[in-house]
């Protein structure tokens, strides 16, 4: 029987964020379009150095999800690389991923923690301040239902419609000044290429996350390298 891998320590995630910014986005429909297996583009960007993974397949039937989650989680915990994904807190918790992310119109956060139970990440999207307020209470509630919040789309993205206007460095910088008040890290999204990617970061992100980006250049682990290198000079 499998075992769950979930996070054991919400700080843990702190610390890596620190570390390694960089949440690459397993995104099947893009890594169809750039003629990648997703499971290959795990493996290529686990070996760019990526230790913070999301599995994004908004159209997969969930047999075949499942069966793809698995071995993006595998691949992960094989080289100490955390994997969650997108939407499904059953489909994660079948999977033994380290949790969930999902997003405003998604099943919600307190129902997502009691299924993926209370050491699993558990991430949510958000596109305006007061979701990042709300956000904020959720994670210091009883049930601690949030361990990350997403805020976008930074810069606007063709990679999914979000009904949303792009928001800005100076909102990443507010959300982080609300989200950072109680410790809880904040994880941009939206438009980030290798040459923005520095600047939301000194914006006060923990962390970028990145899809179409990662694909531009047709080499995911080399374009991993440069963004680690990258944001690691950002950080200090």
């Amino acid at each position: 029987m499998k075992r769950f891998f979930f996070l054991k320590n919400k700080k843990l995630l702190i610390s890596w964020s620190l570390v390694n910014p960089l949440c690459a986005i397993v995104d099947v429909d893009a890594a169809a379009r750039a003629g990648w297996r997703p499971v290959d583009l795990a493996r290529a960007f686990i070996a760019g150095g990526a230790r913070f993974l999301q599995l994004r397949a908004k159209a997969m039937p969930g047999g075949g999800l499942l069966d793809t989650a698995s071995a993006i989680v595998e691949v992960a915990h094989d080289c100490g690389a955390l994997a969650v994904i997108n939407d499904r807190a059953d489909i994660a918790r079948l999977a033994s991923a380290d949790g969930v992310h999902v997003g405003q119109d998604d099943l919600a956060p307190a129902a997502v923690r009691l299924l993926v139970g209370e050491h699993a990440i558990v991430g949510l999207s958000t596109h305006t301040l007061e979701q990042v307020d709300e956000a904020v209470r959720l994670s210091v509630g009883p049930s601690r239902a949030i361990t990350y919040v997403a805020i976008g789309p930074v810069f606007g993205t063709t990679t999914k419609a979000t009904g949303y206007e792009a928001i800005g460095l100076a909102m990443v910088r507010e959300a982080s000044r609300r989200a950072g008040a109680r410790g809880l890290p904040l994880v941009a999204i939206g438009g980030i290429t290798l040459e923005r990617a520095a600047s939301v970061i000194e914006a006060g992100a923990a962390s970028v996350a990145v899809i179409s980006d990662l694909l531009a250049t047709g080499d995911p682990e080399g374009r991993v390298r440069e963004f680690i290198a990258r944001l690691s000079m950002a950080n200090g």
